[in-house]
């Protein structure tokens, strides 16, 4: 299921950090966008260790409904990220995958030609 790179990119989000709905469906090419992801992160399976919590709306907004809402703040507060009233602090939650945990083509690095010495 095309949900489940969304899962694998959500399990990979340290511990106090955050990624929001849009940069989710960016980094893993989902169509649909944000909206997209959010569905993904609304059907999330229980029982399988996915930290929803850290994934929040543009801005950092705490976009779920209660009671889950105060659920995601505790818990992104008892990891260490700052979170003022609904929205986390992005300049210190935010979390930006690397291009090797994004969902790209790799392609191998160019062959090195082997250096020759040159004779004394």
């Amino acid at each position: 299921m095309i949900w489940d790179r969304v899962y694998a990119l959500v399990k990979k989000i340290p511990r106090g950090k955050v990624l929001t709905y849009g940069a989710v469906a960016k980094a893993t090419r989902i169509p649909g966008g944000a909206r997209a992801a959010g569905r993904a992160m609304g059907a999330t399976p229980k029982g399988q260790g996915i930290p929803w919590h850290r994934v929040v709306g543009a801005g950092g907004r705490l976009l779920i409904r209660e009671p889950y809402a105060s659920l995601q703040k505790k818990l992104l507060l008892t990891e260490g990220a700052r979170v003022i009233e609904s929205r986390v602090d992005m300049k210190t939650a935010a979390w930006n995958p690397s291009p090797a945990t994004k969902n790209k083509k790799h392609t191998k690095p160019p062959k090195q030609k082997p250096t020759r010495k040159k004779p004394s």
